[in-house]
């Protein structure tokens, strides 16, 4: 099977936006199409909390014939139209869906942040991982959140196999972003992130990036809007991965980036599995 993985930072505009940010983001779409994924994860949808509009529900229809999809928006209290998550898969699949909540603190659990889908034999699972705000402000509620997240990832892994991806908003190693020595205090590079992080892996799960590639550097999925130049001098940070129980490891075949071309923020990973 293959997935690809994708925050997409705002579904709504992409759809109906005529920006020039929407139209890089209509070509991803259509690259990620190309590859014909049975499974496309998206993040960072920013839809409605009553889900996707009419017109929505029409462009997605035509964008992503043949597949069905569910969704999960941002409620209240929490804030409206922030975060969200989306699966599409083929129709000829018919998972079972839950939307977890994991005993986040603050809204975090309300933040449309997780979606899992049962197909029988494993679990697929995404997340869009809370960012520790640029003061840091949300650092210790992210901490928990970790924490928390780490568990259910542990507790689905006790039932059946686990594939989970997501905007995970860590880089893991220094060889996971440019450059580590101007991060350390920065959302997505403390020790208390990182170290979320390893925790999560060492509750039995792979990085698959680093298991097909190992120490191969300056490959990254997400490059700073804020400075025009951050992806052509590749000045990235790898945050969005492909993890899989440990004992599916050996059935991964490819976990790679997808180009998406002249457009900042994130791009799309890939994951091949022999299942």
């Amino acid at each position: 099977m293959r997935f690809i993985s994708w925050n997409i930072d705002s579904l709504n505009a992409a759809l109906t936006s005529d920006s020039n940010r929407a139209k890089l983001s209509r070509e991803v779409i259509d690259t990620i199409l190309e590859k014909d994924p049975d499974v496309i994860a998206l993040q960072e949808t920013k839809l409605p909390e009553k889900g996707p509009s009419k017109k929505h529900i029409k462009l997605l229809g035509e964008y992503f014939e043949g597949y069905s999809y569910v969704w999960r928006s941002s409620e209240e209290p929490a804030r409206k139209g922030y975060s969200g998550t989306m699966f599409l898969y083929k129709e000829k699949y018919s998972p079972e869906v839950s939307y977890p909540h994991i005993g986040a603190p603050d809204t975090m659990d309300l933040e449309g942040r997780i979606i899992t889908l049962d197909f029988g034999e494993f679990y697929l699972t995404q997340v869009y991982t809370p960012n520790a705000g640029s003061k840091l402000d949300r650092l210790e509620e992210r901490q928990i959140w970790d924490k928390k997240y780490a568990e259910y990832l542990q507790s689905l892994d006790k039932e059946k196999p686990v594939i989970a991806t997501g905007d995970y908003n860590v880089a893991h190693k220094e060889i996971d972003l440019a450059n580590p020595q101007n991060n350390r205090k920065s959302a997505g590079f403390t020790e208390e992130e990182r170290e979320g992080f390893t925790n999560l892996l060492n509750k039995g799960f792979t990085d698959t990036f680093r298991h097909m590639h190992g120490d191969v550097e300056g490959i990254y999925t997400w490059w700073t809007q804020i400075v025009k130049t951050s992806k052509i001098n590749n000045s990235g940070w790898r945050i969005d991965y492909w993890l899989v129980s440990d004992r599916l490891a050996d059935k991964v075949k490819k976990s790679d980036i997808v180009d998406s071309g002249e457009r900042q923020d994130h791009t799309p990973t890939l994951l091949e599995m022999e299942l």
